[in-house]
Protein backbone atom coordinates (compact mmCIF):
# COMPACT_ATOMS: atom_id res chain seq x y z
CA UNK A 1 0.00 0.00 0.00
CA UNK A 2 1.73 3.16 -1.18
CA UNK A 3 2.25 5.52 1.74
CA UNK A 4 3.22 9.18 1.90
CA UNK A 5 3.90 11.47 4.81
CA UNK A 6 3.38 15.22 4.91
CA UNK A 7 6.51 17.33 5.37
CA UNK A 8 7.45 21.02 5.53
CA UNK A 9 10.60 22.30 3.82
CA UNK A 10 11.89 23.59 7.16
CA UNK A 11 11.78 20.04 8.52
CA UNK A 12 14.40 19.06 5.95
CA UNK A 13 16.49 22.09 5.05
CA UNK A 14 19.45 22.47 7.40
CA UNK A 15 19.07 18.96 8.81
CA UNK A 16 21.29 16.53 6.89
CA UNK A 17 19.64 13.52 8.54
CA UNK A 18 16.00 14.48 7.90
CA UNK A 19 15.43 13.03 4.44
CA UNK A 20 16.99 9.69 5.32
CA UNK A 21 15.03 9.52 8.56
CA UNK A 22 11.77 10.09 6.68
CA UNK A 23 12.63 7.46 4.07
CA UNK A 24 13.46 4.99 6.86
CA UNK A 25 9.86 5.17 8.10
CA UNK A 26 8.90 2.86 5.25
CA UNK A 27 7.06 5.48 3.17
CA UNK A 28 7.54 5.74 -0.58
CA UNK A 29 6.50 9.37 -1.01
CA UNK A 30 6.85 12.74 0.68
CA UNK A 31 4.04 15.26 0.23
CA UNK A 32 6.02 18.48 0.62
CA UNK A 33 4.45 21.89 1.27
CA UNK A 34 4.87 24.32 -1.63
CA UNK A 35 2.20 26.86 -0.61
CA UNK A 36 1.05 26.94 2.98
CA UNK A 37 -0.93 29.01 5.49
CA UNK A 38 0.43 30.68 8.62
CA UNK A 39 1.45 28.27 11.34
CA UNK A 40 3.63 27.72 14.38
CA UNK A 41 5.32 24.35 14.03
CA UNK A 42 7.50 22.17 16.20
CA UNK A 43 10.74 20.77 14.74
CA UNK A 44 11.81 18.39 17.53
CA UNK A 45 14.95 16.99 15.86
CA UNK A 46 16.30 19.91 13.84
CA UNK A 47 19.91 20.82 14.72
CA UNK A 48 19.30 24.58 14.42
CA UNK A 49 15.78 25.27 15.71
CA UNK A 50 12.86 23.79 17.61
CA UNK A 51 10.03 26.16 16.66
CA UNK A 52 9.27 27.62 13.24
CA UNK A 53 6.80 30.48 13.04
CA UNK A 54 5.40 31.03 9.55
CA UNK A 55 3.91 34.48 10.05
CA UNK A 56 1.58 34.45 7.06
CA UNK A 57 0.40 32.32 4.16
CA UNK A 58 3.17 32.09 1.61
CA UNK A 59 4.64 30.21 -1.31
CA UNK A 60 7.83 28.37 -0.46
CA UNK A 61 9.57 28.86 -3.81
CA UNK A 62 10.35 31.85 -6.11
CA UNK A 63 7.30 32.86 -8.16
CA UNK A 64 7.42 33.48 -11.91
CA UNK A 65 6.35 36.48 -13.99
CA UNK A 66 2.68 35.48 -14.27
CA UNK A 67 1.98 37.68 -11.25
CA UNK A 68 3.43 40.92 -12.58
CA UNK A 69 0.99 43.80 -12.34
CA UNK A 70 -1.67 41.79 -10.52
CA UNK A 71 -3.30 42.99 -7.32
CA UNK A 72 -3.87 39.49 -5.94
CA UNK A 73 -0.62 37.57 -5.90
CA UNK A 74 1.16 35.08 -3.62
CA UNK A 75 3.28 36.26 -0.72
CA UNK A 76 6.90 35.24 -0.41
CA UNK A 77 7.91 33.45 2.75
CA UNK A 78 10.12 35.18 5.29
CA UNK A 79 13.13 33.72 7.04
CA UNK A 80 11.18 30.55 7.88
CA UNK A 81 11.50 29.38 4.26
CA UNK A 82 13.86 31.61 2.28
CA UNK A 83 14.72 31.29 -1.41
CA UNK A 84 13.62 28.08 -3.06
CA UNK A 85 12.96 26.26 0.19
CA UNK A 86 10.70 23.77 -1.55
CA UNK A 87 13.28 22.97 -4.23
CA UNK A 88 16.06 22.44 -1.70
CA UNK A 89 13.97 20.07 0.39
CA UNK A 90 12.60 18.26 -2.66
CA UNK A 91 16.11 17.51 -3.88
CA UNK A 92 17.14 16.08 -0.51
CA UNK A 93 14.03 13.92 -0.29
CA UNK A 94 14.44 12.63 -3.84
CA UNK A 95 18.10 11.83 -3.17
CA UNK A 96 16.90 9.71 -0.25
CA UNK A 97 14.79 7.67 -2.66
CA UNK A 98 11.42 9.29 -2.06
CA UNK A 99 8.91 10.34 -4.70
CA UNK A 100 8.04 13.99 -4.09
CA UNK A 101 4.57 15.49 -4.54
CA UNK A 102 3.61 19.07 -3.79
CA UNK A 103 1.22 20.05 -1.01
CA UNK A 104 -0.68 23.19 -1.96
CA UNK A 105 -3.03 25.09 0.36
CA UNK A 106 -5.35 27.38 -1.60
CA UNK A 107 -8.51 29.05 -0.21
CA UNK A 108 -7.09 29.56 3.29
CA UNK A 109 -5.06 32.75 3.59
CA UNK A 110 -5.32 35.26 6.44
CA UNK A 111 -2.74 37.61 4.90
CA UNK A 112 -4.79 37.90 1.72
CA UNK A 113 -7.87 38.75 3.77
CA UNK A 114 -5.99 41.32 5.84
CA UNK A 115 -4.52 43.09 2.81
CA UNK A 116 -7.59 42.72 0.58
CA UNK A 117 -10.65 42.58 2.88
CA UNK A 118 -13.09 42.53 -0.01
CA UNK A 119 -11.85 39.06 -0.99
CA UNK A 120 -13.09 37.46 2.24
CA UNK A 121 -16.20 35.46 3.07
CA UNK A 122 -18.78 37.67 4.85
CA UNK A 123 -21.32 35.93 7.08
CA UNK A 124 -24.98 36.83 7.58
CA UNK A 125 -24.07 39.19 10.43
CA UNK A 126 -21.60 41.14 8.29
CA UNK A 127 -18.51 39.61 9.95
CA UNK A 128 -15.59 38.99 7.62
CA UNK A 129 -13.51 35.83 7.74
CA UNK A 130 -10.05 37.05 6.69
CA UNK A 131 -8.72 33.49 6.63
CA UNK A 132 -11.36 32.44 4.06
CA UNK A 133 -11.18 33.87 0.53
CA UNK A 134 -14.59 33.79 -1.15
CA UNK A 135 -14.26 31.37 -4.04
CA UNK A 136 -17.18 32.95 -5.92
CA UNK A 137 -15.33 36.19 -6.71
CA UNK A 138 -13.85 36.21 -10.24
CA UNK A 139 -10.52 37.80 -9.28
CA UNK A 140 -10.09 35.43 -6.34
CA UNK A 141 -10.91 32.43 -8.51
CA UNK A 142 -8.32 33.53 -11.09
CA UNK A 143 -5.74 33.94 -8.34
CA UNK A 144 -6.47 30.49 -6.89
CA UNK A 145 -6.34 28.76 -10.28
CA UNK A 146 -2.99 30.31 -11.19
CA UNK A 147 -1.60 29.61 -7.73
CA UNK A 148 -2.67 25.98 -8.03
CA UNK A 149 -0.92 25.60 -11.37
CA UNK A 150 2.30 27.31 -10.28
CA UNK A 151 2.65 25.83 -6.80
CA UNK A 152 1.64 22.32 -7.85
CA UNK A 153 4.02 21.90 -10.76
CA UNK A 154 7.41 22.44 -9.16
CA UNK A 155 10.61 20.98 -10.62
CA UNK A 156 11.06 17.40 -9.50
CA UNK A 157 7.48 16.92 -8.32
CA UNK A 158 5.58 13.97 -9.74
CA UNK A 159 2.17 14.96 -8.47
CA UNK A 160 0.26 17.32 -6.23
CA UNK A 161 -2.27 17.32 -3.42
CA UNK A 162 -4.53 20.38 -3.43
CA UNK A 163 -5.92 21.34 -0.02
CA UNK A 164 -8.71 23.86 0.64
CA UNK A 165 -9.85 23.91 -2.98
CA UNK A 166 -13.42 24.85 -2.10
CA UNK A 167 -15.39 26.81 0.48
CA UNK A 168 -13.85 27.69 3.82
CA UNK A 169 -15.99 28.59 6.82
CA UNK A 170 -15.72 29.29 10.52
CA UNK A 171 -13.58 26.25 11.27
CA UNK A 172 -10.17 27.87 11.49
CA UNK A 173 -7.89 27.67 14.50
CA UNK A 174 -7.06 31.36 14.72
CA UNK A 175 -4.46 32.77 17.12
CA UNK A 176 -5.75 32.09 20.66
CA UNK A 177 -8.97 30.81 19.11
CA UNK A 178 -11.98 31.29 21.38
CA UNK A 179 -14.98 30.24 19.33
CA UNK A 180 -15.88 27.00 21.08
CA UNK A 181 -18.23 28.44 23.68
CA UNK A 182 -21.32 27.41 21.71
CA UNK A 183 -21.56 24.08 19.93
CA UNK A 184 -22.79 25.08 16.48
CA UNK A 185 -23.15 21.56 15.14
CA UNK A 186 -23.25 20.64 11.48
CA UNK A 187 -26.18 22.91 10.64
CA UNK A 188 -24.86 25.92 12.52
CA UNK A 189 -21.46 25.60 10.89
CA UNK A 190 -23.12 25.58 7.46
CA UNK A 191 -25.18 28.68 8.19
CA UNK A 192 -22.15 30.49 9.57
CA UNK A 193 -20.25 29.60 6.40
CA UNK A 194 -22.80 31.14 4.02
CA UNK A 195 -21.16 34.13 2.34
CA UNK A 196 -22.87 37.45 1.65
CA UNK A 197 -20.19 39.27 -0.32
CA UNK A 198 -21.46 40.99 -3.52
CA UNK A 199 -20.61 37.98 -5.70
CA UNK A 200 -22.50 35.58 -3.46
CA UNK A 201 -25.46 37.92 -3.10
CA UNK A 202 -25.72 37.94 -6.90
CA UNK A 203 -25.40 34.16 -6.90
CA UNK A 204 -28.28 33.72 -4.49
CA UNK A 205 -30.33 36.01 -6.71
CA UNK A 206 -29.74 33.68 -9.64
CA UNK A 207 -31.18 30.92 -7.47
CA UNK A 208 -34.33 32.96 -6.87
CA UNK A 209 -33.38 34.18 -3.40
CA UNK A 210 -33.34 37.74 -2.10
CA UNK A 211 -29.96 38.13 -0.37
CA UNK A 212 -31.20 40.52 2.33
CA UNK A 213 -34.11 38.24 3.16
CA UNK A 214 -31.79 35.23 3.19
CA UNK A 215 -29.35 36.92 5.57
CA UNK A 216 -32.24 37.78 7.89
CA UNK A 217 -33.51 34.19 7.69
CA UNK A 218 -30.05 32.86 8.54
CA UNK A 219 -29.79 35.11 11.58
CA UNK A 220 -33.25 34.06 12.74
CA UNK A 221 -32.41 30.40 12.17
CA UNK A 222 -29.26 30.70 14.25
CA UNK A 223 -30.96 32.21 17.29
CA UNK A 224 -31.94 28.86 18.84
CA UNK A 225 -28.44 27.59 18.12
CA UNK A 226 -26.88 30.46 20.11
CA UNK A 227 -29.29 29.59 22.91
CA UNK A 228 -28.06 26.01 23.03
CA UNK A 229 -30.61 24.12 20.93
CA UNK A 230 -29.37 20.59 20.15
CA UNK A 231 -27.91 19.89 16.72
CA UNK A 232 -30.38 17.96 14.55
CA UNK A 233 -27.47 16.56 12.56
CA UNK A 234 -26.68 16.47 8.86
CA UNK A 235 -28.47 18.26 6.06
CA UNK A 236 -31.82 17.65 7.72
CA UNK A 237 -30.72 20.02 10.46
CA UNK A 238 -29.99 22.77 7.91
CA UNK A 239 -33.39 22.23 6.28
CA UNK A 240 -35.12 22.44 9.64
CA UNK A 241 -33.43 25.73 10.49
CA UNK A 242 -33.66 27.39 7.07
CA UNK A 243 -36.47 25.60 5.26
CA UNK A 244 -36.04 22.96 2.57
CA UNK A 245 -36.39 25.18 -0.51
CA UNK A 246 -34.16 27.96 0.78
CA UNK A 247 -31.53 25.52 2.00
CA UNK A 248 -31.52 23.74 -1.37
CA UNK A 249 -31.08 27.02 -3.25
CA UNK A 250 -28.07 28.04 -1.15
CA UNK A 251 -26.51 24.64 -1.60
CA UNK A 252 -27.06 24.70 -5.37
CA UNK A 253 -25.18 28.00 -5.62
CA UNK A 254 -22.32 26.88 -3.41
CA UNK A 255 -21.99 23.41 -4.92
CA UNK A 256 -21.78 24.79 -8.45
CA UNK A 257 -19.29 27.47 -7.43
CA UNK A 258 -16.96 24.95 -5.80
CA UNK A 259 -17.36 22.36 -8.53
CA UNK A 260 -16.47 24.74 -11.36
CA UNK A 261 -13.46 26.09 -9.45
CA UNK A 262 -12.20 22.56 -8.87
CA UNK A 263 -12.63 21.70 -12.53
CA UNK A 264 -10.80 24.83 -13.66
CA UNK A 265 -7.94 24.47 -11.18
CA UNK A 266 -7.32 20.81 -12.01
CA UNK A 267 -7.35 21.61 -15.73
CA UNK A 268 -4.82 24.43 -15.15
CA UNK A 269 -2.52 22.12 -13.20
CA UNK A 270 -2.69 19.47 -15.90
CA UNK A 271 -1.98 22.04 -18.62
CA UNK A 272 1.20 23.08 -16.78
CA UNK A 273 2.32 19.59 -15.75
CA UNK A 274 4.29 16.90 -17.54
CA UNK A 275 2.55 13.74 -18.70
CA UNK A 276 1.72 11.36 -15.89
CA UNK A 277 1.56 14.07 -13.22
CA UNK A 278 -0.91 13.04 -10.51
CA UNK A 279 -3.54 15.50 -9.22
CA UNK A 280 -5.32 14.70 -5.96
CA UNK A 281 -7.72 16.82 -3.89
CA UNK A 282 -8.17 16.82 -0.13
CA UNK A 283 -11.90 16.19 0.09
CA UNK A 284 -14.96 15.32 2.14
CA UNK A 285 -17.80 13.34 0.49
CA UNK A 286 -20.53 15.70 1.77
CA UNK A 287 -20.79 18.69 -0.57
CA UNK A 288 -21.97 21.24 2.00
CA UNK A 289 -19.00 20.64 4.32
CA UNK A 290 -16.34 23.34 4.35
CA UNK A 291 -12.71 23.67 5.37
CA UNK A 292 -9.33 22.19 4.49
CA UNK A 293 -11.14 19.10 3.15
CA UNK A 294 -14.01 20.80 1.31
CA UNK A 295 -17.13 18.92 0.38
CA UNK A 296 -17.30 17.37 -3.08
CA UNK A 297 -19.57 15.03 -4.99
CA UNK A 298 -17.50 11.80 -5.02
CA UNK A 299 -18.52 10.69 -8.51
CA UNK A 300 -17.88 14.09 -10.01
CA UNK A 301 -14.52 14.77 -8.39
CA UNK A 302 -13.21 11.33 -9.33
CA UNK A 303 -14.08 12.13 -12.94
CA UNK A 304 -12.09 15.37 -12.72
CA UNK A 305 -9.02 14.58 -10.59
CA UNK A 306 -6.87 11.49 -10.28
CA UNK A 307 -8.16 10.87 -6.80
CA UNK A 308 -8.72 12.20 -3.32
CA UNK A 309 -7.08 12.41 0.09
CA UNK A 310 -9.74 11.68 2.71
CA UNK A 311 -9.57 12.73 6.38
CA UNK A 312 -9.80 9.75 8.69
CA UNK A 313 -9.09 11.31 12.08
CA UNK A 314 -12.61 10.42 13.18
CA UNK A 315 -12.41 6.95 11.65
CA UNK A 316 -12.28 5.70 8.06
CA UNK A 317 -16.01 5.97 7.34
CA UNK A 318 -15.64 8.87 4.89
CA UNK A 319 -13.76 6.55 2.53
CA UNK A 320 -16.83 4.54 1.57
CA UNK A 321 -18.60 7.09 -0.70
CA UNK A 322 -15.39 7.59 -2.68
CA UNK A 323 -14.65 3.88 -2.87
CA UNK A 324 -18.15 3.24 -4.21
CA UNK A 325 -17.61 5.76 -7.04
CA UNK A 326 -13.98 4.94 -7.69
CA UNK A 327 -12.84 4.08 -11.19
CA UNK A 328 -10.13 1.43 -11.49
CA UNK A 329 -7.14 3.79 -11.70
CA UNK A 330 -8.33 6.42 -9.18
CA UNK A 331 -6.52 7.01 -5.89
CA UNK A 332 -8.44 7.00 -2.61
CA UNK A 333 -5.87 7.89 0.04
CA UNK A 334 -6.76 7.52 3.72
CA UNK A 335 -5.23 10.32 5.79
CA UNK A 336 -4.39 9.42 9.40
CA UNK A 337 -2.75 11.54 12.09
CA UNK A 338 0.40 10.05 13.60
CA UNK A 339 1.30 12.86 16.01
CA UNK A 340 0.08 11.57 19.36
CA UNK A 341 0.27 15.01 20.98
CA UNK A 342 -2.16 16.31 18.34
CA UNK A 343 -4.66 13.48 18.69
CA UNK A 344 -3.02 11.07 16.24
CA UNK A 345 -2.53 7.37 16.82
CA UNK A 346 0.85 6.23 15.50
CA UNK A 347 0.62 2.94 17.37
CA UNK A 348 -2.38 1.79 15.34
CA UNK A 349 -1.09 2.67 11.86
CA UNK A 350 -1.00 -0.96 10.77
CA UNK A 351 -4.53 -1.73 11.94
CA UNK A 352 -5.84 1.59 10.61
CA UNK A 353 -4.30 0.91 7.21
CA UNK A 354 -5.78 -2.57 7.08
CA UNK A 355 -9.25 -1.27 7.92
CA UNK A 356 -8.92 1.55 5.40
CA UNK A 357 -7.97 -0.95 2.71
CA UNK A 358 -11.06 -3.02 3.52
CA UNK A 359 -13.17 0.10 2.98
CA UNK A 360 -11.62 0.82 -0.40
CA UNK A 361 -8.53 2.92 0.29
CA UNK A 362 -5.72 2.42 -2.21
CA UNK A 363 -3.06 4.53 -0.50
CA UNK A 364 -2.15 5.93 2.90
CA UNK A 365 -1.24 9.44 4.06
CA UNK A 366 0.40 10.17 7.40
CA UNK A 367 0.24 13.55 9.12
CA UNK A 368 3.03 14.54 9.85
CA UNK A 369 6.65 13.29 9.89
CA UNK A 370 8.16 16.64 10.86
CA UNK A 371 5.85 17.26 13.81
CA UNK A 372 5.95 13.78 15.33
CA UNK A 373 8.06 12.78 18.32
CA UNK A 374 10.75 10.11 18.15
CA UNK A 375 8.38 7.64 19.84
CA UNK A 376 5.67 8.44 17.29
CA UNK A 377 8.06 7.83 14.41
CA UNK A 378 9.23 4.55 15.93
CA UNK A 379 5.61 3.41 16.14
CA UNK A 380 5.04 4.39 12.51
CA UNK A 381 8.12 2.45 11.38
CA UNK A 382 6.90 -0.60 13.27
CA UNK A 383 3.36 -0.32 11.94
CA UNK A 384 4.38 0.17 8.32
CA UNK A 385 6.88 -2.65 8.62
CA UNK A 386 4.08 -5.01 9.58
CA UNK A 387 1.86 -4.13 6.61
Amino acid sequence: MKTSTFVYPWDVNGDPDAAGRIAALGVQQATLAAAYHSTRALTPRHPRHRIVTAEHAAVLYPTDDRWQGRELRPYAAGDWAPGDAFGEAATALADAGLEVHTWVVLAHNSRLGADHPDTSVVNAYGDRYPWAPCIAQPATRAYLVDLAAEAAVRPGARGTELESLGWYGLQHLHAHDKTGGVGLGDAGQYLMALCFCPACRDGYGRQGLDADALASAVRDALEPVWQGAPDEGGWAGVEKLLGEETAAATRAWRDDTARTLQETAVAAVRAAAPEGFQVLLHADPVTYHVGANPGVDPGHILSVADGVVVPCAGGPGLLTPFAQQRREDAVVAANFGVVSGMGGSPGTVGADAARARELGATELRLYHAGLASDDDLAAVRKGLGEL
